[in-house]
């Protein structure tokens, strides 16, 4: 019983895709399409050295290229606006109850939020505009 040499390139490119699935590693995905390529090269009558390279060109080729897609997807999903108490910090507010190191309350988006002075030896008084410097919980850190 002699195996034809594209049986056995089929037979490795389902043994690649086992890992695969059990692992979720897209690169033995691209060995697989790599060996299926090496299959038809085999059928077509090539050669081992050119089974070899098919297989070789076209597992490499298609791991650069999804590495590239894939790097541009994740670069792609980087926030680009800042969102919640990230989108807060620098903005402005108004005092509106005397804001000092021990607390006081501001309006800061719209919304009335417990505050305390970045220093503590400063104080600010009810109408005065201050810029917000972090959130520590829900008390916004002011100057």
């Amino acid at each position: 019983m002699d195996i034809d040499a594209w049986v056995w390139w089929l037979i490795g490119a389902a043994g690649l895709g086992i890992p695969l699935v059990l692992t979720a590693m897209p690169e033995f995905g691209m060995f697989a399409v790599g060996a299926v390529a090496a299959a038809v090269v085999a059928a077509l009558g090539g050669g081992i050295v050119a089974q070899v390279l098919v297989f070789v060109i076209v597992s490499v080729a298609l791991i650069a290229v999804v590495r590239l897609i894939a790097g541009r997807q994740r670069a792609d999903r980087t926030p680009q606006h800042a969102t919640g108490i990230d989108a807060l910090r620098g903005r402005q507010a108004v005092v509106l109850e005397r804001v000092d190191g021990a607390g006081g309350r501001i309006k800061l988006a719209g919304e009335v939020w417990s505050a305390r002075a970045l220093d503590a030896g400063i104080s600010f008084e009810p109408g005065q505009q201050v810029d917000v410097v972090d959130i520590d919980g829900a008390t916004a850190i002011v100057m």
